[in-house]
């Protein structure tokens, strides 16, 4: 089951964190990778670890030079590209008031136009891969359960992961009717324990004045109907679940992936 044997799959901001976990289990479940990143160092580590069947590029998402050049990466080291995988993101923990426009302007280039930059970059080798798989080519896209419910505390994350969430829809609604074989689908993490969780916790720390984020953490675990916060694995798991052919009939779907956070 969630195999990818003989597939070649691309993810950005896949260095660490959720992306990281991922990348390691799609080479396990099979998969050839190539890790993007602004993260040099970090990323030829993960794919150090990986081993022989993994390259790393630098990939800044919001330079479309930057997409070109990983898509070659993928396509003359394997031969092809079947997964895209649109994992960048980052996180201002800022309110409407607080935030600067160029918070707001790196808010929205990573979260929305990485993800549009690398979609329309990849078409091309995912339309060619299609050809000879049985359930076309697959995009996952990294969303947020804030994509799908408001938040009082990150609006304006909250307002570009529901962009994720839409364009997610609407692009499998296109490529549906252009007849390419992408299926375009997104995953929704709850709070997860990576570099931007704990930045979540500080942030809201900081609004009532403090650096001590365990009573923080404490409050937003005590949120979870399942009892813990999320760790990469379990959206890795189901990054790797969308992208197989296990998923060959999902298109334009969302999947939750939140400890029942958003069940209420």
């Amino acid at each position: 089951m969630n195999r990818l044997d003989g597939k070649v799959a691309l993810l950005s901001g896949a260095a660490r964190g959720i992306g990281g976990e991922t990348a390691k289990l799609m080479a396990q479940a099979g998969a050839k990778i190539v890790i993007g990143d602004v993260l040099d160092e970090r990323g030829r580590q993960t794919v150090a670890e990986i081993g022989a069947n993994a390259r790393y590029v630098h990939l800044d998402v919001t330079k479309e030079a930057d997409w070109i050049g990983a898509i070659e990466t993928a396509t003359s080291q394997f031969g092809k590209l079947d997964i895209l995988v649109n994992n960048a993101g980052v996180f201002t923990g800022k309110g409407i008031e607080d935030v600067t426009m160029d918070d707001w302007n790196r808010l929205v280039a990573v979260n929305m136009t990485g993800v549009f930059l690398g979609t329309r970059m990849a078409i091309p080798a995912l339309r060619e891969s299609a050809k000879s798989s049985e359930h076309g080519s697959a995009i996952v896209n990294l969303a947020s359960i804030a994509g799908i419910v408001g938040s009082q505390m990150d609006p304006l994350y909250s307002m570009t992961k529901g962009g994720v969430t839409l364009f997610t829809k609407s692009a499998a609604l296109e490529f549906g009717r252009k007849g390419y074989r992408i299926r375009v689908n997104s995953i929704h993490p709850g709070v997860i324990q990576t570099d931007m969780g704990d930045q979540v916790f500080q942030a809201r720390a900081q609004r009532v004045g403090s650096n001590d984020t365990a009573p923080i953490k404490a409050q937003v675990t005590e949120t979870v109907p399942w009892g813990r916060l999320g760790v990469p694995m379990d959206i890795a798991k189901g990054i790797v679940f969308l992208a197989s052919d296990d998923a060959g009939y999902m298109n334009g779907a969302g999947l939750i992936v939140d400890g029942g956070m958003t069940a209420a």
